[in-house]
């Protein structure tokens, strides 16, 4: 596929940069628990592509196995979360705001509203997806049950045993 404008994108310090070679699919916010520790925010923009289709062309990104089934790519200098990557899956995701121009993709859905905070707004005009409608009970238990974020609260020793 010819693209008009090539999709590249990467960290705030620039130590790790990667390019998409399509077009990005269903750009949307996800709003789940997970997304929002990995964005250190209220929501998650993400979009993907076939695996085979997005290249780190600088640096070495680290990643974090949020769940069994789900790792994170960030960069290890800076911080900036960069990847959502399915590991079992021939599809990865990149976070819009790494994205050199991320005005490019308008989201179309909003997923995970069931954890939306009270005080962020409906995106007028986009699909409003509940997890329960998004994922099999077998792939929400694997989430549930392989959870490897923090719990949202202090805890005395970290990992758990």
């Amino acid at each position: 596929m010819i693209m008009a404008e090539e999709i590249t994108g990467g960290c705030q310090c620039g130590a790790v940069r990667y390019r998409v070679e399509t077009e990005l699919d269903n750009p949307h916010l996800c709003h789940c628990r997970m997304c929002q520790k990995a964005a250190g925010n209220y929501f998650m923009p993400l979009a993907g592509a076939a695996r085979e289709a997005v290249m780190v062309t600088r640096g070495d990104p680290g990643w974090f196995h949020s769940s069994d089934i789900v790792r994170r790519g960030f960069c290890r200098d800076c911080g900036t979360p960069l990847f959502f990557d399915p590991v079992d899956s021939g599809h990865m995701l990149v976070t819009l705001g790494s994205l050199d121009d991320p005005s490019r993709y308008k989201p179309v859905s909003e997923d995970s509203v069931e954890s939306r905070v009270p005080f962020v707004a409906e995106w007028t005009g986009v699909r409003q997806k509940v997890s329960e409608n998004d994922f099999t009970g077998e792939e929400l238990k694997a989430i549930r049950d392989s959870n490897h974020q923090h719990p949202d609260h202090d805890t005395d020793d970290w990992p758990p045993a």
